[in-house]
């Protein structure tokens, strides 16, 4: 799962019979900071039928998000303390 932001909609001329009365959004993917992460793509909101032809969809709605720093790496050793 990818956290994104909805930026806005789009309306298709036409469908796939499946897809009738779901909404498309454009969403930015965001990094784990939320800054922008790459180009916006097309989503569709949850699915109703269990398949559906689409690349993303939108799962769910997050209210509120709490995001602990990643930790950091432990330092490399250098070369002269890996030989003793």
């Amino acid at each position: 799962m990818h956290l994104e932001r909805v930026v806005g909609t789009v309306v298709a001329a036409e469908k796939t019979p499946n897809l009738e009365g779901v909404r498309f959004l454009i969403v930015q993917p965001l990094t784990r900071d939320l800054a922008d992460r790459g180009r916006p793509v097309i989503a569709a909101q949850a699915m109703p039928e269990p398949f559906v032809p689409v690349d993303h969809a939108i799962v769910g709605i997050v209210d509120q998000l709490a995001v602990e720093p990643l930790p950091k790496p432990p330092p490399k050793a250098k070369k002269s303390e890996a030989r003793q």
